[in-house]
């Protein structure tokens, strides 16, 4: 029995997958206080639906948001940030551009670590190695500087150092002796291992901040799966593999999209049982909803991106994330305006309709007052139609409307709009036709808005997986072993070569290359099915010409960055076919979206037709 546990922002879930392919699942509500809390309860629904004991599990994987939640709120440990002398300012420097271009009072997240945490240290690495040495008396100084600042965390990123991490290295062991075990240390060569020194900083910044927070509740999560019997969790990382226990503790920056990328991993392993190669997935859990592709069977991945306006350089997920979600709360601006999100009712108290003291209107709310919410939901929560009424008719009477119903259609149609810009990010911008594409619709809300945006996108088919309340979780329990590694190599002109590529793809099992023409400063991922200069060429120019319309045959090439991936066979691979469970009897699940919004939405019955007046 494999078990896979995701926290979202209202619902923990949790799936034990059989080794032929029984799927049992459970919920349980997010406990925001304590995570663990809520995995431990989720796990006790899951072991007792099922009707074995905690020793009865082989596997155990987790996908959680407490990085993520730490980073977001600026909840983090006191870090102090070393750099080379005259740079320490470079996590506040960044790129010198705005936050957002016509919007002059925007401005970017103020770095983690303040101007009196920030250290020099007397040293400088060129391009080529060495130009200022640092001796090992200057590297005890430096931790002695940092001892002084009391910091629970140190950052270290010097020039140069993807390339030349040997003053890295002197300072790591340098902090090491002088603060003691207690103290975390994060090396950029070792989060990174890429140049752009501002995004490599950034990172390893992040990294710093909340590896002890992340490592304590992993910490505790792992002593109490033993005490309960259960093995240690792997625990699934932004980039969609699963990593072990001490590696994520020390390099929380590898888990910040830990939670969404289990749904990408659980929409490849769909593709696989179902041969559905081309998926436009669209995960809508309580409180935000994630997008990603998944294109010719394997989900598309970035190099870096940015949370909550920290740019992140690091191998992961390539997702899409907007705050709508069910319990994304319904409210009316100050032009008097129907708007939703991005605040969600969350857990506590959740969605008036769950009937747990929650007042404000949303999504789901308007859900339930369209009669789409027969009930008893996952959890179990029992509808609560009249408190789900009476949120909607408080915000009808804020817009100056009557129809409370009206007001619920509304919610969903803006709800609807958020979404769909973020799936049209995910394809049209990117040259892709989403009408070449199936829409794979899960999470608990998922499915609730599929057929209106695939009749907005064009699309033909919308695909729902049984298990699509939980399939994050499933792609969590399911998911491989990945060691994601990168490292720039900056291969042009006469340097580029067949014998150069071959070299930087020796031992991986998958690898991309970051490309770009000469004379551009920024690059594209691809994959090339050989390490060869034309078979890279070729992928290059067809993905320019996808993503910007046009290409430069004259131009010659240049590989940046190699990006290699090593595989283990997850837990996954003991599973002998979980395909009947999880995606159900597949041709019956196939339908025109068109057809499907023909055949009207489920309703509650006669009790939530003649209640619309009530809303009023």
């Amino acid at each position: 029995m494999l078990l896979g546990v995701d926290v979202g922002g209202t619902f923990t879930d949790a799936v034990l997958v059989g080794a032929d392919g029984t799927v049992i699942t459970a919920k349980s509500p997010t406990t925001p206080d304590d995570q663990s809390r809520g995995v431990l309860e989720a796990i006790r629904a899951v072991l007792t639906a099922a009707g074995i004991s905690a020793t009865e599990v082989d596997g155990f994987s987790h996908g959680m948001t407490v990085a993520t939640n730490a980073l977001l709120e600026g909840r983090v440990a006191k870090t102090a940030f070393i750099a080379t002398e005259g740079f320490t300012d470079v996590i506040e420097l960044g790129r010198q551009a705005r936050a957002a271009l016509y919007d002059l009072s925007a401005a970017h997240p103020a770095p983690l670590v303040g101007p009196g945490d920030r250290v020099a240290a007397p040293e400088r690495m060129g391009p080529d190695g060495a130009i200022r040495a640092l001796s090992p008396d200057d590297a005890a100084s430096v931790a002695a500087t940092v001892g002084e600042l009391g910091a629970e965390s140190v950052a270290v990123c010097l020039l140069h150092a993807d390339r030349h991490p040997a003053h890295e290295l002197l300072l790591g062991q340098a902090l090491a002796d002088a603060l003691g075990p207690g103290v975390h240390i994060s090396l950029s060569h070792q989060v990174v291992g890429t140049f752009r020194e501002f995004e490599r900083a950034a990172t390893t910044e992040i990294d710093a901040a909340l590896s002890p927070l992340l490592a304590g509740y992993l910490g505790a999560l792992t002593a109490a799966a033993t005490d309960a019997g259960l093995p240690a969790p792997a625990i699934m990382q932004s980039s969609g593999g699963l990593t072990d226990i001490d590696t994520a503790a020390s390099h929380a920056a590898f888990t910040v999209l830990s939670g969404p990328a289990g749904g990408a991993a659980a929409a490849e392993l769909l593709a696989s049982l179902t041969g559905i190669e081309n998926l436009l997935c669209f995960d809508m859990g309580g409180t935000s909803c994630d997008v990603c592709v998944v294109a010719g069977g394997t989900v598309q991945r970035t190099g870096g991106r940015e949370v909550g306006g920290r740019p992140l350089a690091l191998p992961m997920v390539d997702i899409q994330t907007v705050g709508a979600g069910g319990g994304s709360i319904a409210w009316c601006d100050a032009g008097g305006a129907l708007r939703v999100g991005p605040r969600s009712a969350g857990a506590a108290p959740g969605p008036a309709a769950y009937g747990k003291g929650g007042e404000l209107p949303t999504v789901t709310d308007a859900h339930a007052v369209l009669g789409r919410l027969p009930g008893p939901l996952p959890g179990p929560i029992a509808v609560d139609l009249d408190a789900a009424y009476a949120a909607i008719g408080r915000l009808a009477r804020e817009l100056g409307m009557k129809d409370g119903r009206a007001v619920a259609e509304g919610i969903v149609e803006v709800a609807d709009t958020e979404m769909l810009r973020a799936l049209r990010v995910m394809t049209v911008e990117r040259g892709i036709d989403p009408r070449d594409f199936t829409l794979l619709a899960f999470g608990g809300a998922g499915p609730l808005h599929a057929c209106g945006l695939a009749d907005a996108l064009g699309m033909a088919r919308v695909l729902v997986p049984s298990a699509g309340g939980v399939l994050s979780a499933l792609g969590i329990a399911a998911a491989d072993r990945r060691d994601d590694e990168a490292r720039t190599v900056l291969l042009a002109g006469g340097a580029l070569t067949d014998a150069a590529l071959q070299e930087a793809a020796a031992g991986a099992d998958e690898v991309a290359w970051d490309v770009r023409y000469e004379g551009q400063s920024h690059e594209l991922t691809v994959n090339a099915e050989t390490p060869t200069v034309a078979g890279v060429s070729a992928a290059f120019e067809s993905l320019h010409a996808d993503r910007y319309g046009h290409t430069d045959p004259d131009a010659g090439i240049e590989v940046v960055t190699v990006r290699r991936t090593r595989r283990t066979a997850g837990p996954g691979a003991r599973l002998s076919n979980p395909a009947e469970d999880i995606a159900g009897e597949l041709p019956a699940r196939w339908s025109s979206a068109k057809r499907a919004r023909r055949s009207g939405w489920p309703t509650a019955g006669a009790r939530a037709a003649s209640r619309p007046a009530a809303c009023s």
